[in-house]
């Protein structure tokens, strides 16, 4: 590719999962995009929740909460892709920089830190974020052609979605960041 030649890559987006893609892991969903380039991109599903919760994740690593552990109960880990299941990923506030800690944005960053959990159990953690096990990944052109295949939808990304706690809602929530009503699109659409 030429210096020059512009890129459309996708940092920092949405994908919201059209109602036509009946792909039985990526159906209904929103997934975060951290990283787009050349050579494909990674980006991990922020509205499926399993049926882990954070304190499980704790109790899994022996981390040892000093604070009160009720919230840790309540928020969700979740299923953030078909790639790399067993790895932990944490979807945070920019700010502070964890061990492993990439800046997707001046607000946002991922981590695979054990120290982040460490730290989130003691109350020094970022103010926002999210588990998820697991990230979605697509090889080189591979992403361009499902979208081109009318598979997803792409919108900016909203910290405050990504932090949002109310999982089902979430894709009708990125839609309507483009004006479109999911409920309203056929599941059948197609080129024309």
């Amino acid at each position: 590719m030429p210096i020059d030649a512009p890129t459309n890559y996708l940092e920092n987006q949405f994908l919201i999962a059209m109602p036509q893609l009946v792909d039985p892991y990526f159906a209904h969903t929103v997934t975060y995009l951290w990283k787009h380039n050349e050579e494909g991109a990674l980006g991990i599903v922020i509205n499926k929740p399993l049926r882990a919760c954070v304190a499980d994740i704790f109790d899994e690593l022996d981390i040892v909460c000093s604070v009160e552990e009720g919230p840790f109960q309540e928020q969700n880990v979740l299923a953030g892709g078909p790639v790399e299941r067993d790895k932990g990923f944490i979807i945070h506030d920019a700010g502070k920089a964890w061990e492993s800690s990439i800046a997707v944005t001046s607000e946002i960053a991922i981590c695979t830190s054990k120290t982040i959990l460490q730290d989130i159990a003691q109350g020094k953690g970022p103010d926002n974020y999210l588990v998820a096990l697991g990230c979605a990944g697509w090889d080189a052109g591979q992403l361009e052609r499902e979208i081109s295949e009318n598979a997803w939808l792409t919108a900016p990304a909203s910290s405050e979605l990504i932090f949002s706690k109310d999982y089902a809602s979430k894709a009708g929530a990125a839609a309507a960041l483009l004006g479109i009503d999911l409920q309203q699109i056929s599941p059948n659409a197609g080129h024309s």
